[in-house]
């Protein structure tokens, strides 16, 4: 019996790492054609180049879920396709622990996967995008199209690069009356992090006045802010890449600050139940082999599992949105899809049994 445990394990994790392979390999190819489109200034090929592999532990963990579905898919396929399953099932393994064989390699897939979204691909993706900007000029650009905004108090803060030890590049502060009105407006070439402040280097000062509009320059100027370098590194990647830790603090000062926070919640709550979706399109793809998709074609069955797979992230891609215009909790969006997952598979493994 064990045999035949580790072979429907070496199966399907074989087939989950080909998959992997597979997509990440075009999904390589084709983010460095995409960042060639972006070179200026120092990013040029060779940077770009450092740029995506750098970024390849993020896509990694964007695309775990997909590789163990589709690796499920393909190699419980296969083998139902060689009548190998009809076989074990003959000789008395019942589909439950065919089901568990199955989902062994799922599992080592999600420790992978968390610690990947955990710890490898977070601060990767901080410094890549970070050499990134500096390397396009963030440091010589007042307020450019990449960068973060951020808001405290009456004062809106841009950032054009922020590196992980505390430099800041491109540093826009503009400061607002209770009359909504701009008072003032800085700019400074960089800032660096002095324990409980910041300290701003080539300062460009313009003050607004009701008669007259003021400038001055100054080569360093204090900035005392809530914001830390810890903070930052949160603010500088997208939500979806942030680590879970990362993800409930910068949530939790978004609250503390008044601001909405939906965004960032909606994020943790996918990273958090990302394993239980895993599982749950694993299981999907079980009972697709057991059910519906038991004696057709291995293409039709990517197909197949290529749809289910894309109904999934697009139900997860709507209803998120949907709980942040609608203000309803965003975990609903992110368990809706999983249940209703949850529920077909089990409906076919029942019909199946």
């Amino acid at each position: 019996m064990r045999k035949l445990d580790n072979y429907v394990m070496r199966t399907v994790g074989g087939a989950t790492l080909l998959v992997m392979v597979v997509v990440l390999s075009l999904d390589l190819i084709f983010a460095f054609i995409a960042e060639l489109d972006d070179a200026k200034a120092e990013y040029q090929t060779l940077q770009a180049l450092l740029y995506v592999l750098m970024t390849v532990p993020r896509r990694i963990y964007d695309y775990l879920p997909l590789g163990a579905f589709m690796g499920c898919l393909v190699g419980l396929g296969a083998m139902a396709s060689s009548s190998e399953l009809t076989v074990i099932r003959a000789a008395g393994v019942s589909i439950r622990r065919i089901v568990w064989s199955a989902m062994k390699p799922t599992l080592v897939v999600v420790i992978i996967g968390l610690m990947i979204g955990e710890y490898v691909a977070p601060p990767l993706e901080r410094t890549a995008q970070s050499q990134k900007a500096v390397a396009q000029g963030a440091s010589h650009n007042i307020a450019s199209s990449g960068g973060i905004w951020h808001r405290e108090g009456d004062t809106f803060i841009h950032l054009n690069a922020v590196e992980p030890n505390g430099v800041l590049h491109g540093v826009s502060l503009f400061e607002f009356s209770d009359r909504r009105a701009m008072e003032k407006a800085t700019f400074a070439a960089r800032a660096i992090y002095q324990g409980d402040h910041w300290l701003l280097q080539n300062v460009r000062t313009t003050h607004f006045g009701d008669v007259a509009t003021e400038r001055e320059a100054r080569r360093q100027v204090r900035w005392d802010t809530g914001l830390s370098p810890q903070v930052l590194s949160v603010l500088i990647v997208k939500p979806e890449n942030l680590s879970v830790t990362g993800l409930f603090t910068y949530a939790s000062y978004l609250d503390e600050q008044e601001l909405n926070a939906a965004n960032y919640w909606l994020a943790f709550w996918k990273k958090v139940l990302m394993p239980v979706g895993t599982a749950v399109m694993v299981l999907v793809a079980i009972s697709f082999i057991f059910g519906p998709l038991r004696s057709v074609t291995m293409g039709f069955r990517v197909f197949a599992g290529l749809i289910v797979g894309l109904l999934f992230k697009y139900m997860q891609d709507l209803l998120g949105p949907m709980s942040l215009v609608f203000g309803f909790n965003p975990v609903i969006a992110v368990l809706v899809p999983i249940a209703i997952s949850a529920v077909v598979g089990a409906l076919l493994m029942r019909r199946a049994g």
